[in-house]
């Protein structure tokens, strides 16, 4: 059940802040957003606040935002159809009632003429079959078209996300990427916040109990000069060549009250799934609680993974890493449920690692991700006009489709690893 309750917390947080960023930037360039879901499938809640609708839908596989203009979104009234009207008190339209007009009893019943609803806004046609005067009815930009009980609020063109310069339409777009970073770095500054920041010096911290660390005699605050006259600069240094030799004897050359000492220690022999077993001692780097280490520690550790991150895809474009190595919701289901197991501090390094990699992703120039729209995004900026829609339209679709194949083959190799072999 921790397992569970942790996984949807994070993958939510993730989706959220994701989908957050392209909401408050669409909302910054007057774009109408229609919906902002957190999920796919079926509604299971929803609430609508001045002109949006926030849901939560069944399938915890990812969120959208709709914005208006993207998507064939409302029925086209063409002349020769039958529509009700309701008018305010300036006799300006504020619904238009496709079908179902007996339940709007103070409707007016309109043959249409014409009708423009993104640029002039209005609505011209027949009132009475016998009265051949042509009326013009104007809308309001906030009318509301009735369909199936239905009500959907008109777009003008300029609340609309192709009407928008390309600057704020890229902005729009690169903006759900941008919140996972911001979010990792909110993360990792919270964990230096509780925990401290770890120093890069060959310092020893806490020294845990019963470790070979502690058998060995080594105490909160020696300097590691040298492991078997090999010189060490920094805790990695150290780390590294621990790790490296498990069940052999390394005398650390170390100074501790302006004395310098030389203490073998055993590392103790941990098996690593899938990997060669390495060596630990039970030490942990010196923690800096100082402000300003903290307050870098979040944008420092952000980088730092985003650059390791960046290497495996290099690798896996190379063939250096296989495709059977790529998790899935699965994947990550089940590394959460281990994770959850060492403590807060690590389901919260986690998220920010999940975090980093959903930006990431969303980055690559791949149609149907954020990166695929941007990228055509530069060529229209290079082209010095837009892409047509369509044609971009047929490609976003190829990608999601190849991305549902990939996800398939990922998902299947997760369920192999973990429940079958």
């Amino acid at each position: 059940m921790n397992t569970i309750i942790s996984f949807i917390i994070i993958f939510g947080a993730l989706v959220f802040f994701h989908e957050f960023g392209h909401f408050i930037f669409a909302k910054r360039a007057g774009i109408l957003v229609r919906e902002f879901a957190i999920g796919f499938g079926p509604k299971v809640f929803s609430y609508k606040k001045n002109e949006t609708i926030y849901t939560i839908r069944l399938l915890p596989i990812g969120g959208y935002v709709r914005m208006a203009g993207e998507d064939p979104e409302m029925a086209e009234i063409k002349p020769g159809h039958r529509i009700g009207l309701l008018l305010d008190e300036n006799g300006i339209v504020t619904k238009i009632i496709l079908n179902g007009r007996d339940r709007f009893p103070n409707a007016r019943t309109v043959e249409v003429e014409k009708a423009d609803l993104e640029h002039q806004l209005f609505i011209s046609g027949y009132e009475d079959m016998e009265d051949d005067s042509l009326k013009t009815f104007q809308l309001s930009r906030e009318a509301v078209i009735v369909e199936n009980q239905t009500e959907t609020q008109i777009a003008p063109w300029d609340r609309q996300f192709a009407s928008k310069k390309l600057s704020q339409r890229a902005m729009t777009i690169f903006a759900g990427p941008l919140f996972n970073f911001i979010l990792a770095v909110v993360v990792f500054t919270i964990i230096s916040m509780i925990q401290g920041v770890p120093v890069k010096e060959a310092v020893f911290g806490n020294v845990l109990p019963g470790s070979p660390a502690e058998e060995a005699g080594f105490q909160e605050g020696d300097i590691v000069l040298s492991i078997d006259g090999s010189e060490v600069k920094t805790f990695t240094d150290m780390t590294s060549i621990v790790r490296a030799h498990p069940n052999e004897e390394l005398v650390f050359t170390i100074e501790r009250d302006q004395q310098t000492l030389e203490i073998p220690v055993v590392p103790e022999k941990q098996e690593v799934e899938e990997s060669e077993p390495i060596g630990l001692i039970g030490v942990q780097a010196e923690l800096d609680k100082s402000f300003s280490k903290i307050a870098l520690s979040g944008f420092q550790e952000t980088y730092l993974m985003t650059i390791e991150i960046f290497k495996l895809l290099g690798q896996l474009v190379t063939g250096n890493f296989s495709i059977d190595m790529l998790s899935g919701p699965v994947g990550i289901y089940k590394t959460t449920e281990t994770v959850v197991q060492t403590g807060l501090l690590n389901l919260l390094r986690w998220t920010g690692l999940l975090s980093i990699n959903l930006g990431i992703m969303n980055l690559l120039p791949i149609p149907a991700l954020d990166g695929g729209r941007l990228l055509f995004f530069g060529v229209e900026a290079l082209r010095g006009k837009p892409v047509d829609r369509q044609m971009e339209g047929v490609v976003h679709f190829i990608g999601f489709a190849l991305l549902m194949l990939l996800m398939i083959v990922v998902t299947w190799n997760d369920i192999q690893r973990f429940f079958i072999h």
